[in-house]
């Protein structure tokens, strides 16, 4: 009798023993894979590759895209497009788009997306026409239609790309002549221009811009102003300095505010760009300034996820200490 509580004794701590080992071997979950996956040839050796944006809440640190089975390129989660280049023309590829999130732990493989490359011509240096009658309108408060007249090039026109502002934001095929961009602001202010593109590469003068102003609309438009905005003095080594700290706006985006500009004064006075992540909770930055007992007026603004500045913060007015540092 003894004997078997004995065993059944033992047979209790090894069920308990492995259940406490798989309780801590336990793996993060994986996110989920990219949607909306599309591959576009911009040339004979280039393809455009567009996914959809995870949303804020799952955590994405970046995405990596394959070709086939082999990996060609990270993108960081602020962005959800990319060009690969370097391709073969005349010739079949499948790309593929992964997740990755805060732990480093990959998505399974997006559904994969089919692009031929059209064939190079020879010698072919001749820029197409540049395209005509760019026209636009807000589609709702985050999102706008473009539409433009097609371009005409001796060998024909492979891609269109758009642009806003001085950034490429978008590719489309040579065949259409319609875009919808979207992850606008609403109540903001866009300009939008459109290049043609053939399969050697060449690339059209801009089109004419538009500007197109997104509505704004009652509970959609967060403020994108840096926050809680504070501002000391000190001394060291000689030299005088303002500390600053913020906590920066809710833009939407996991992975925060890349950049800031500082102004002083009312004037630009320098970009603030992280090297890494961008920090979580209250950023902080120091700035050297001029003599003791001088005034100044200090405000900085954040950089959004669609490349705008943001609004600014208060103004604050600090004054340096007297006496020798």
């Amino acid at each position: 009798m003894r004997k078997i509580l004995r065993i059944a004794t033992l047979i209790s701590a090894a069920v308990l023993a492995l259940a406490a080992c798989g309780s801590n071997d336990e793996e993060p979950k994986a996110p989920s894979a990219p949607s909306g996956v599309t591959a576009q040839a911009g040339s004979a050796t280039s393809v455009h590759v567009m996914w959809n944006q995870a949303p804020t809440k799952a955590g994405i640190s970046g995405y990596t895209v394959y070709r086939g089975g082999a990996k060609v390129k990270d993108v960081p989660a602020t962005r959800n497009m990319t060009d690969v280049t370097g391709l073969k023309p005349s010739t079949a590829y499948t790309f593929t788009v992964r997740a990755r999130d805060t732990h480093g732990t990959l998505s399974p493989h997006s559904t994969g997306t089919p692009v031929t490359t059209p064939g190079t011509v020879t010698e072919d240096r001749k820029a197409p026409a540049r395209p005509t009658g760019l026209t636009g309108k807000s589609d709702g408060a985050r999102a706008v239609l473009l539409r433009w007249g097609k371009a005409t090039g001796d060998q024909g026109i492979t891609s269109y790309d758009i642009h806003q502002g001085g950034s490429k934001i978008h590719s489309v095929g040579g065949d259409t002549s319609t875009a919808r961009v979207t992850r606008l602001r609403p109540g903001t202010r866009y300009r939008f221009t459109v290049t043609a593109r053939d399969a050697a590469s060449n690339i059209s003068p801009a089109s004419r811009s538009v500007e197109i102003t997104t509505p704004r609309g009652a509970g959609d438009d967060p403020d994108t102003a840096p926050t809680a905005f504070r501002a000391t003095t000190r001394t060291a080594d000689g030299a005088y300095y303002l500390d600053l700290s913020w906590l920066a706006p809710k833009t939407g985006d996991s992975t925060g505010v890349p950049s800031y500009q500082i102004y002083l004064d009312g004037t630009f006075a320098t970009t603030l760009a992280w090297g890494g992540e961008p920090p979580r909770g209250r950023a902080t930055h120091s700035i050297q300034v001029g003599k003791s007992g001088g005034t100044y007026r200090v405000k900085l603004r954040a950089q959004l996820p669609d490349g705008n500045w943001g609004a600014f913060s208060t103004e604050l007015t600090v004054t340096t200490g007297g006496g020798r540092p």
